[in-house]
């Protein structure tokens, strides 16, 4: 799992002390409660009463604001929608926050692509965290990554071009030498992209076996270039965890932002934005007007589709990108796949029935970006079956109706996602006129089972944290 980001799949996992039912908590500003020490060998252990269903967004908080961070867009009052028996509060001020990860100490990294750097966290009794920079002169920093292989701990860290690594040691405050793991990786001073990378950042992840999954991103919208370019691009790659052995592990994803495994298990998930400005796929009228809108981009079409994605990725994985394009349904499962008309009509290129299907669809455009499944986790144990991913939000849709907002899906026992629902909501003030105070990036959980969010936008860290009974 992600919610230290040391471990991605429960290395070191950390100790799980909230058995009580969804939202309960100790005292000390939401802290899980401590376990219960059991009961007698005399006297047989009472049946354990399964775990509240995971309850979605309804209940509007104003923002808990320190009054040292209370500075624009938090000099008013802000208002969030979050689950019953939960407060939200601004816990740090980062400026261009993105991804983060949990040391094992409790420590909190953030990445800060714009400034190249890493920021480092560490929480203060009665006070906001203290703030490093942990790491510096780094080329856009993104995702990052813990992870334990034999006695030593590494510290993974995706830049743009190549992939780190150094020996973190707990307390630490400044990054060790790093060596490089992955190196030439494309980016925007690649020679044949001519100074152009519409995705250039790189996220990753590490399985339970130890190898090293790395996301390259497509350098456009839709571009059939990327398909035969050497990485490919719009794909994830497996390494050693030394970087030796790389290989193409799938492809087809146009923008694999999140990466996770389950946590216990070797299924690699991913949150996918898909393409911009799709074209009517379609021999059909579908503005009304009696004649066929196929291979025409309308605004009313685009705002819907094609949905963006969070699925399982199998090892020979190709998902479609851009030739092949998710299509709607009502329970956004399973997607069927439809050829792109601009770049593979009638099929001339790909087969999209070949295509693998997208498990779940997330509204088109809300960009999902990091997320962590939480079964390793000390949230409340109601959300402790499932991920939570971070929206974005749509940025050229007619109205802001699509992400900035976090989400959960609950997991069933087969490994399954079932029906998204809202987790914190409330970023957007005014979708018709385009008016919003935050964007979410990532969001994972902290070593005392509160969730947090980073945004991008208000440069900031929220706790959602669960009150206490």
């Amino acid at each position: 799992m992600k919610q230290n980001r040391q471990n991605r799949n429960g290395t070191l996992t950390l100790s799980v002390s909230l058995l009580l039912a969804a939202c309960s908590g100790g005292g000390g500003g939401g802290d899980p409660a401590p376990a219960s020490s059991g009961t007698t060998a005399s006297a047989p252990a009472a049946p354990v009463a399964p775990a509240a269903a995971a309850a979605a967004a309804s209940v509007k908080r104003t923002l808990e604001v320190p009054s040292a961070l209370a500075e624009a867009p938090f000099d008013s009052e802000r208002s969030l929608l979050v689950p019953p028996g939960f407060g939200i509060r601004l816990w740090a001020r980062v400026a261009n926050a993105r991804f983060m990860a949990l040391a094992p100490n409790g420590d909190v990294l953030v990445s800060v692509p714009d400034e190249g750097k890493v920021v480092l966290l560490r929480e203060r009794a009665n006070d906001v965290p203290e703030k490093f920079d942990f790491a510096t002169d780094l080329r856009r920093p993104h995702d990052m990554a813990l992870r334990q292989i034999g006695d030593t701990t590494y510290l993974y860290i995706a830049e743009s071009n190549r992939v780190t690594r150094s020996v973190y040691i707990a307390g630490d405050t400044r990054s060790s030498v790093r060596e490089t793991v992955v190196d030439n990786l494309p980016d925007s001073s690649t020679p044949e992209l001519g100074g152009n990378y519409g995705h250039e950042l790189k996220n990753l992840a590490l399985g339970a076996d130890n190898k090293l999954y790395v996301s390259i991103a497509s350098s456009c919208n839709a571009c059939p270039e990327d398909t035969t370019s050497d990485p490919v691009r719009g794909a994830i790659y497996q390494y050693n965890a030394d970087g030796t052995a790389p290989r193409l592990f799938a492809r087809g994803l146009r923008n694999a932002e999140g990466l996770d495994f389950i946590p216990g298990t070797n299924t690699l998930w991913v949150t996918v934005n898909s393409r911009d400005d799709i074209a009517y796929p379609f021999e059909s009228d579908f503005d009304g007007d009696g004649e066929s809108d196929l291979g025409r981009v309308m605004p009313k079409y685009v705002d819907d589709n094609p949905p963006d994605k969070f699925t399982l990725v199998r090892d020979g994985g190709n998902y479609g990108w851009p030739f092949c394009n998710p299509a709607p349904n009502a329970a956004m499962a399973n997607l069927d796949m439809i050829s792109d008309v601009q770049f593979n009509y009638n099929g001339m290129h790909m087969n999209c029935a070949t295509a693998d299907r997208p498990s779940r669809g997330i509204r088109a455009h809300a960009a999902p970006l990091g997320f962590s499944f939480l079964q390793n986790s000390s949230v409340p144990a109601a959300y402790r079956n499932g991920a939570a991913v971070a929206q974005h939000g749509c940025w050229n849709c007619t109205s802001l109706v699509a992400g900035y907002k976090v989400t959960y899906f609950p997991f069933d026992s087969a490994g399954s996602a079932g029906a998204e629902m809202d987790l914190v909501s409330g970023f957007v003030t005014d979708p018709q006129e385009r008016r919003f105070w935050g964007r979410p990036v990532d969001v994972i959980a902290d070593a005392r089972g509160r969730i947090l969010i980073s945004d991008d936008f208000a440069g900031a860290i929220y706790q959602l944290y669960p009150l206490p009974q």
